[in-house]
């Protein structure tokens, strides 16, 4: 009898349970995605309606001038270009040099490895403030002020360190002897590290490009003193060029943003299935 009536009042619990956890999830999804909707809508509305008090949630006019100025009338499309530009270069090089170095620090013995890897962690510890005006006196020195590669070298500086500590982590937990029967099957270290450790810390490697676009993707700070003419700014800082404006034009300013959130979006989505989908195979493999 007592546990039949402990299965009863489990039972009762269960919708009760399952109404909280659904109602604790639409209010995290509603709480992300209400400012993109906001912001979506905004780009959408004629002017008078953007600023109307009490605020329209659902435009009674629909309206394409904040998106026919930004495409036409601004340099934001040289802004777009410079920012791919940016991030590409710097996770293309964070990756291939991370997983490389990451590789060494886990397969190699040499004297110091481990400070070797714990200083790497201990430079990304440092407020990216502090590192400011040494980097732009560096960048000064070597004639990289004004230079998209000067920028994406600035970002390598912050993301390498991270990207090490991630994939020497991701490396260490692949056995080692899987390697030792590649090579003796006759394969050298570059083709058991492509062939091999590398598809099985695919996770690892998405992860790191994910955080490495980001990084340079959204970044303001540097861009800001490295980058002084105007058709080399990256989005950041020509968007923040519209604030400058004799007129502050919100619905232009929610456009941006809208265009500029859209392809950090597409990448995530683009390439998160692939992150599921290793951290799946791990859990199995494990």
């Amino acid at each position: 009898m007592a546990e039949r009536s402990s299965r009863g009042r489990r039972r009762s619990r269960r919708p009760v349970s399952s109404a909280a956890e659904w109602t604790l999830r639409i209010g995290l999804f509603v709480f992300c995605a209400f400012p993109l909707y906001w912001m979506l809508v905004s780009s959408l509305k004629v002017s008078h309606e953007l600023l109307a008090s009490p605020p329209t949630f659902w435009p009674h006019e629909w309206d394409l001038r904040a998106y026919r100025k930004l495409f036409y009338e601004t340099n934001f499309w040289k802004y777009f270009q410079n920012t791919i530009v940016v991030s590409a270069i710097t996770t293309v090089i964070v990756v291939t040099a991370g997983v490389i170095g990451a590789y060494s620090l886990t397969r190699y013995a040499f004297p110091g490895r481990t400070l070797v890897a714990r200083v790497t962690l201990l430079a990304y510890m440092f407020p990216p403030i502090i590192m400011l005006v040494p980097l732009f006196l560096l960048a000064r020195e070597f004639g990289l002020v004004n230079s998209l590669l000067g920028l994406a070298l600035t970002y390598i500086s912050f993301a390498l360190p991270y990207a090490l500590w991630i994939l020497r982590a991701f490396f260490q937990s692949i056995p080692v002897e899987l390697e030792h029967a590649a090579l003796i099957d006759g394969a050298n270290r570059a083709q058991a590290l492509c062939y091999v450790v590398a598809p099985l810390a695919l996770p690892g490697i998405i992860a790191t490009a994910i955080f490495t676009f980001i990084v340079a993707w959204n970044d303001f700070l540097f861009a800001l003193v490295l980058i002084g003419k105007d058709e080399l700014k990256t989005l950041a800082i020509g968007i923040n060029d519209f604030f400058h404006m004799a007129v502050v034009d919100w619905g232009l300013i929610m456009a941006a943003g809208v265009m500029v959130t859209i392809p950090a979006l597409v990448f995530f989505v683009a390439i998160q299935r692939y992150l599921i989908a290793g951290w799946g195979a791990g859990g199995v493999k494990g």
